[in-house]
């Protein structure tokens, strides 16, 4: 009875768990490291706060008195929250677990290859609408409106989680392909043209010819307007529409990157 059973038994215990129980394994997992890692996560909500105090500081007289009746502090919301969600991602824990061998071990088992890398994001849709309520309890508190309420808040906080997760994939697959935590680090050198050349600052219609001409290039140009629209204009479908395709667009492009480099390494490993 007992030599029957066992083999029974092993080939039970080996036998996959279930694409939802592998993604909330990963997630959560990730989700109890980040205590571990604070200065993977202060940075990212100190710097959007610093940038947002210091725009409406020191612009804000400026730009109200060029265009009475615009607020500023409003315009500049989005763009600390963009500063906030971009590039923070579990990725530089995944450079740890490739080179200590725990991923390796990993693909030893039956778990989803798709769990291991869409658990992350998980985790990481999850901290970057923490780092976002900080941000924009401060604007609530210096006096920005929202003119579509709360509903129009809950909206907001929903498309700045889904662009950070849609960015996340570029630091992914850097991670999957090298398995260096220098590259990992310098992967946010990629946001620097989406976050400057486009609206952070002004108008696109104050933008010089050719910043004016990139900018309609650029995607964040339009997350920008979208989130901007929640707070300003009330609900825009347009605006909102187009904020939704560049968040697609980017994500498209950098999650196909990603998976790519998981399958690359599922191959190698």
């Amino acid at each position: 009875m007992t030599a029957v059973s066992a083999p029974a038994d092993a080939e039970r215990l080996a036998q996959p768990a279930g694409f939802i129980h592998d993604l909330t394994s990963v997630a959560l997992r990730a989700l109890k490291l980040i205590p571990r890692d604070p200065a993977g996560v202060i940075p990212a909500l100190v710097v959007p706060l610093f940038f947002f105090v210091v725009n409406v500081g020191s612009l804000q007289n400026v730009a109200e008195g060029a265009s009475p009746g615009f607020d500023f502090k409003a315009f500049q919301l989005p763009v600390a929250i963009v500063f906030a969600v971009t590039g923070v991602s579990r990725a530089s824990n995944l450079v740890t677990d490739i080179q200590d061998g725990y991923f390796d071990r990993l693909l030893m088992t039956p778990m989803s290859r798709v769990a291991l890398l869409l658990g992350l994001m998980v985790a990481d849709f999850t901290l970057v609408i923490a780092l976002c309520i900080p941000v924009v309890l401060l604007g609530l508190a210096v006096g920005v409106d929202v003119a579509t309420g709360p509903l129009g808040l809950l909206l907001f906080l929903l498309l700045a989680g889904a662009w950070g997760v849609a960015f996340t994939g570029f630091p992914y697959a850097i991670a999957l392909k090298t398995g260096s935590p220098a590259a990992v680090n310098s992967s946010f050198i990629l946001f620097f043209p989406f976050a400057f050349l486009t609206t952070a600052f002004l108008p696109q219609e104050a933008l010089t010819g050719w910043l004016s001409s990139i900018a309609d290039y650029n995607p964040v140009t339009y997350l920008l307007a979208g989130l901007r629209s929640l707070l300003m204009e009330g609900w825009a479908a347009s605006s909102l529409l187009k904020a939704g395709l560049a968040i697609a667009v980017v994500g498209a492009v950098s999650f196909t990157l990603a998976f790519t480099a998981l399958r690359g390494r599922v191959r190698r490993g």
